[in-house]
């Protein structure tokens, strides 16, 4: 399964720091737990990942209204 493309699973996220100093992505889904830890800096770059991610598809959405006619939000 590609990054562009739409499921229909359902998952749990949650974020939070762990005792040791890592930040932990913690991802549950049809009984697979997986937890994702990562020191600080990493955190702070994946934060700047879903914060450029968000941008670009904001962007693309008012590209999308702004063809179809709707007005944008």
């Amino acid at each position: 399964m590609g990054i562009d493309k739409q499921s229909d699973i359902a998952a749990n996220l949650q974020i939070g720091p762990t005792t040791l100093g890592m930040v932990r992505i913690y991802l549950e889904a049809d009984g697979v737990e997986l937890p994702l830890d990562f020191d600080p800096e990493e955190a702070e770059e994946i934060a700047e990942e879903l914060r450029s991610a968000a941008e670009a598809a904001r962007r693309i959405a008012d590209s999308a209204a702004g063809k179809s006619g709707k007005p944008k939000k």
